[in-house]
């Protein structure tokens, strides 16, 4: 999804005009909507302050408004191929199913991206079985790495729980 659907879904998810988020990041009352609208348009591309702004205003990441532009199968498998190259994520079959995992030999492998992948499964298993609702699974992947904080403290929390009771 290129920017200008992205800021479009994020501004709609809100409820918001065009006018609106126009004057919230500053622009007048007469030009704000055609601002907005070339964003959204993708006649213009807006700035990193403003991409920013927009995050603050929609309460999400700014990657989550600048992701790759990912609208073609083929653009798809190239941003596989580099998650591969740079993070060691690799295609296998689990059960029959196309999965990805993390190479633990890749020379880029990281633990702390395994520990987000692993927070993203469980937070898709939690929907999957009904404990949250969409929005909230929304608000996570939006959001991330805002909850990344939260998450670790539980995680280690849970970890000297489990070390103190085999004690």
């Amino acid at each position: 999804m290129a920017i200008g659907e992205r800021i479009r879904r994020f501004r709609n998810a809100l409820g918001m005009t065009q006018h609106e988020l126009g004057t919230k990041l500053g622009f007048n009352e007469k030009t704000a909507v055609i601002r907005v609208g070339q964003y959204e348009n993708e006649k213009r591309k807006p700035k990193q302050d403003m991409i920013n702004d927009m995050a603050k205003i929609f309460d999400v990441a700014s990657e989550a408004i600048t992701v790759p532009d990912i609208d073609s199968y083929i653009g798809i498998m190239h941003t596989l191929f580099a998650l591969e190259d740079n993070y060691g994520l690799t295609i296998t079959t689990l059960d029959g199913q196309v999965c990805l995992k993390q190479d633990i030999n890749h020379p880029n492998y990281s633990r702390s991206l395994a520990e987000d992948l692993r927070s993203w499964s469980e937070i898709k298993s939690k929907l999957n079985s009904g404990s949250i609702l969409t929005s909230e699974y929304d608000h996570w992947r939006y959001s991330f790495p805002a909850d990344r904080a939260e998450e670790t403290k539980k995680r280690i929390d849970s970890l000297r729980k489990s070390i103190s009771a085999k004690k």
